[in-house]
């Protein structure tokens, strides 16, 4: 029972649930991000260029092809699938990247101000009250100046 104790704790802790929270958030904010660049971003960009879909700028590295191997006793045709390197996939992930970094600098950022203004609105602390001890030193330094 104590496993499942210390387990319920730790997972009720506010950086946990806070921690959760981020991770779900994250991912839907990457689905938008996608959908901005695939849909909106990336299509003007592909006609400034030509009417250019990023999604098939590709190097074909081998032909799709068809081969016959062994199976048991028998030939069989199987048809090979085409090779190739998709670099316009690979820009399309770049901008999402550089647009999600934008947004995470934009985000801390921000919470930077914020924590600054905090910072500058309160008042600094009261210095301590002296101890009984320096009460009295301080009592009799009074009383020798006298």
């Amino acid at each position: 029972m104590g496993l499942i104790k210390e387990f319920k704790e730790f997972a009720m802790k506010g950086n946990v649930v806070d921690l959760a929270v981020g991770v779900i958030i994250g991912g839907a904010f990457g689905k938008i991000v996608t959908s901005m660049v695939n849909d909106i971003i990336m299509p003007p960009i592909g006609i400034l260029l030509g009417s250019v879909d990023f999604k098939e700028l590709k190097i074909v590295v081998q032909q799709a092809k068809e081969t016959e191997i062994m199976k048991g006793v028998e030939l069989v045709k199987v048809k090979v699938p085409e090779v190739t390197v998709n670099y316009g996939l690979f820009i399309q992930n770049i901008f999402e990247f550089i647009i999600i970094a934008f947004c995470v600098f934009m985000v801390i950022k921000a919470m930077n101000q914020l924590s600054k203004k905090q910072v500058e609105d309160t008042p600094p602390p009261a210095p301590p009250e002296p101890s009984n001890e320096e009460k009295l030193l301080s009592e009799i330094r009074d009383l020798l100046k006298k």
